[in-house]
């Protein structure tokens, strides 16, 4: 048997996976600035199993808009820069022999602008998982009220909690937004 606090507290931390995972969203937005986390998705074939480039390498950011990728071994630095080239980073890597530099150039104003609407999808999607997270909890919500004969103001409240906690995951989605905006929008 549920209750209402196991229901408020469980599609609470649906909401904050929610956010997070805009987070990781955003992180994969490119700015200019080079990070590792863009690389995350950039697998090399290393001895017949595809591996993420971060697992088989050490990635260092010398610079802002500067990526080192040092791999463990210089075998496969030509199989990693293959990989870059077919990813979709749009980076045209420079292979020295003994490490691979991967440039980030900062992005032009049309590019910027290309991003923030990026940004902006991604957190509306954020605040759309959020709506239908507040749905499935009220839905569970008036079946436990329903089914254990519980008093409607009970239900009252619940839903103004449940709703306290949308907002306030919503206004936390919108202030991510906001920092990633001003993030893309610098020179």
């Amino acid at each position: 048997m549920t209750s209402v606090d196991e229901i408020i507290g469980h599609h609470e931390e649906l909401m904050q996976k929610a956010v997070s995972n805009l987070g990781h969203e955003f992180s994969k937005v490119r700015t200019g600035r080079a990070s590792a986390s863009m690389l995350e998705g950039i697998t090399v074939d290393y001895y017949g199993t595809p591996t993420p480039v971060t697992q088989i390498a050490a990635i260092k950011n010398p610079e802002a808009h500067m990526l080192l990728i040092e791999p463990w071994e210089k075998s496969i630095l030509r199989d990693i820069e293959k990989a870059i080239m077919g990813s979709d980073l749009g980076i045209t890597p420079s292979n020295d022999g003994s490490v691979i530099r991967l440039p980030f150039p900062a992005p032009t104003e049309e590019r910027r602008k290309e991003l923030v609407k990026q940004c902006r999808q991604l957190a509306e999607d954020a605040k759309i998982a959020t709506r239908n997270i507040r749905r499935d909890a009220n839905t569970k919500l008036e079946r436990l009220i329903k089914d254990e004969d519980l008093p409607k103001d009970e239900e009252r409240r619940a839903e103004e909690r449940i709703q306290k906690l949308t907002d306030a995951h919503i206004a936390k989605i919108d202030e991510a937004l906001k920092n990633k905006e001003t993030e893309v929008m610098e020179i």
